[in-house]
């Protein structure tokens, strides 16, 4: 693992790492043999002989016990009927209250080696603690004794719903799922899964998944009805994570060349702008609703909550407090808000447009100026 994630190795640094990945892997191979072997307890000859035998298929069930420093032979059962037909009716009444013991349950499904066993490790709570240790200490030799090989799985319990074959199915089927992620994996699982989905289709988007919908705060709906009411001109929110609630950020007056200062560099924000501007010839006032996500400055969860809230946030504004939206975008941080980006993203040019403009020239002059059948960036060129 130190080989695969270290970028770069210095002269001679690679051979050392190495030869220290090797020393402890013997170092932790030495020490699970002694493990294995410290209690000194050892299989009977008649282990041995019935674990000959069962191998081939002689047996069912083998019930191992330790007795006088010995693995000694506690029962034996033979096959009836169908592993998971007779499996209850011949584990359940051998494990006993207050005393460990080792089960082998034989299926019905072989492997190269042979039939596939269950060994189940029996360690109810009321036994006493040295009788769990010097069994848990000793498992690694009966599997040596048995053959590892044969074994398909192991199942460790302290009740017998932990050991019955509904416990083994359960078993079996979290063994199938997913492996567990870590809290980094999970909360990175979420993120994607909130990240609001859009289809695309000549300008337009349309939301296909729905997030956490976190309360407004009185202070960010009264600015939002001033906002509507064109009385503000900028309004920013932002989550305020210890109450769960989306509150007020900012409501300082905002025009366009003063929009990148307002974008924080290490946080998200929503922020609601009156975009005021000339748009062939005639002047217009747009609200635009801009999502700043400064990247992986911010917090895994930051990330997470701003992403699940942002649907629900935009819902309320749109259908509750009646804010017509022409424009939704997202940006990394404010220097992408330049004046021909916000344009263009307001009144994008369609498909065709090229075709139809004609060749001269307008005058010269500011956007909105004499309309002459071209865009207001065909004139700037």
């Amino acid at each position: 693992r130190l080989l695969r994630v270290t970028p770069r190795w210095t002269a001679g640094a690679a051979p050392t790492a190495l030869y220290f990945l090797l020393l402890l892997r013997t170092l932790r191979r030495r020490q699970q043999r002694k493990m294995s072997h410290q209690t000194g307890i050892k299989a009977s000859r008649e282990v041995r002989d019935v674990f000959a035998k069962a191998r081939n298929g002689n047996y069912r069930l083998l019930k191992i016990v330790i007795e006088n420093e010995q693995l000694v032979m506690g029962a034996t059962k033979l096959t009836a009927h169908s592993w998971d037909q007779e499996y209850d009716s011949l584990v359940l009444p051998l494990l006993e209250d207050e005393q460990p013991a080792y089960i082998l349950y034989r299926l019905d499904s072989t492997n190269n080696q042979g039939y596939e066993w269950i060994l189940l490790a029996w360690s109810p709570e009321p036994s006493p603690v040295r009788q769990k240790m010097l069994y848990a200490a000793t498992r690694a030799t009966l599997k040596k004794e048995f053959g590892g090989g044969h074994i398909k799985d192991e199942i460790f319990g302290t009740t017998r719903d932990d050991v019955s074959l509904s416990g083994y199915k359960k078993y079996l089927s979290s063994q199938a799922g997913p492996l567990p992620l870590t809290a980094a994996e999970e909360e990175l699982r979420q993120i994607r899964l909130n990240e609001v989905q859009t289809g695309i289709s000549m300008g337009t988007k349309k939301q296909t998944l729905q997030g956490v919908a976190f309360p407004l705060h009185r202070d960010a709906v009264r600015a939002l009805e001033q906002f509507r009411e064109k009385r503000l001109t900028y309004v920013q929110l932002e989550i305020d994570f210890p109450n769960e609630m989306i509150k007020l950020s900012s409501t300082v007056p905002t025009e366009l060349k003063d929009l990148p200062k307002r974008i924080p560099s290490d946080s998200p924000r929503y922020h609601f702008f009156l975009y005021k501007h000339n748009h062939e010839g005639r002047y217009l006032e747009s609200t635009v609703f801009i999502y700043s996500m400064p990247g992986y400055k911010c917090s895994i969860r930051e990330r997470m909550l701003y992403s699940s809230c942002k649907s629900p946030l935009l819902d309320t504004v749109e259908n509750h407090l009646q804010i017509q939206i022409t424009k939704k975008v997202e940006i990394d941080n404010g220097e992408e808000l330049t004046s021909d980006f916000l344009y263009e993203e307001v009144h994008p040019k369609q498909h065709g447009d090229r075709q139809t403009l004609t060749k001269s020239k307008g005058p010269a002059g500011k956007r909105g100026g004499p309309q002459d059948g071209t865009s207001p960036r065909e004139r700037w060129r």
